[in-house]
């Protein structure tokens, strides 16, 4: 299916469904996704979210960020720990009422497109990418990712024949030579690169201005009527993150576990992630200014390149800083 319209697709799934229900006063649900090993799970996995928030905690896992979308849309989920900004942007531009809680993660270095090693393909002839099929999961940070790249090296994409692919089916299909570049993050991105080699780098990429980093989404109306819920949520993220810094030989093995991960990979993902403090996050250098900036410019670019109807005049309402600056108080 052509890149646009999946999107399309995507954004007709989104309009279909009705708008999420707030949760009940008794459990919440979390999305989340597996081989992406991150400090909360520690606490996710100990109950200290069940301790801090005084209800239930459900946790259902995604392949992609879109999806967690669709769930937050039909109201199966109420938190969504580290989305993808182009699926939330996406959702927003076709209307769905998201909001950015915090900023999750950032990851220059485990997100990427990977070329088929045979090919001998790197950034010095990334032209020859013309006519090969990608495999690229449509509407995530990847695919955002796999369109920047192109258009910096100056590839025609329409060229190109591009397949939605999940990045764990895209791994799979790439191992078996079915593919001549595939992209993804995590677990299926550590197998990818078995077979082939890397365009840039994630510090060439942020060169070019490409910035990859995750966020904790809600659905507006959960912001507004579970704030202290989400508040309290977001502090037990907060203190995991700080926690990874001094005890991560105690939480690494509980991590691991929990994504489905080998101590050993678990950990070199990790090395490659970074996670702001709650006084950076709410700073111009992220909720305070820079996030719906480039939640802007994540809009803009995807409908420069056809891939949705419309971005927004503008995203500042589609970040909500309150509950974590009340998080930020306890």
């Amino acid at each position: 299916m052509k890149a646009a319209s999946r999107i399309s697709a995507l954004l007709a799934g989104i309009a279909m469904v009705a708008t999420a229900s707030v949760a009940k006063a008794d459990e919440i649900t979390v999305g989340y996704f597996l081989e992406w090993p991150m400090p909360f799970q520690y606490a996710k996995v100990k109950g200290l979210y069940e301790e801090a928030l005084g209800m239930k905690v459900n946790w259902k896992s995604f392949d992609a960020g879109t999806a967690m979308s669709a769930a937050m849309a039909s109201g199966d989920v109420h938190i969504s720990v580290s989305q993808g900004v182009p699926p939330f942007v996406v959702a927003t531009s076709a209307g769905q009422d998201l909001q950015i809680a915090d900023i999750a993660v950032v990851y220059n270095e485990n997100d990427n497109c990977v070329v088929k090693a045979e090919l001998e393909i790197d950034k010095d002839s990334a032209k020859e990418l013309e006519g090969k099929k990608a495999g690229v999961p449509i509407g995530t940070a990847a695919h955002y990712g796999f369109l920047k790249q192109m258009e910096h090296f100056g590839i025609d994409v329409s060229t190109m024949e591009v397949v939605d692919m999940a990045p764990p089916d895209g791994a799979a299909a790439f191992a078996q030579g079915s593919l001549d570049m595939v992209c993804g993050w995590g677990g299926s991105l550590q197998r990818m690169k078995e077979h082939g080699n890397v365009l840039l780098t994630g510090a060439e990429k942020e060169a070019i201005g490409i910035s990859v980093y995750d966020v904790t989404s809600v659905p507006a109306s959960f912001a507004a009527e579970q704030s202290d819920v989400l508040a309290k949520f977001l502090k037990v993220t907060a203190d995991m993150n700080a926690m990874w810094l001094t005890d991560s030989a105690e939480m690494l093995p509980v991590i691991a576990k929990d994504s489905g991960m080998s101590e050993e990979d678990a950990a070199a993902q990790l090395k490659g992630f970074q996670f702001p403090t709650v006084e950076e996050q709410l700073s111009d250098k992220w909720l305070g200014k820079a996030t719906p900036e480039f939640l802007k410019g994540v809009g803009d670019f995807f409908k420069e390149q056809g891939n949705i109807p419309a971005s927004r005049d503008t995203y500042d309402g589609a970040v909500n800083a309150g509950p974590l600056a009340a998080a930020a108080k306890m």
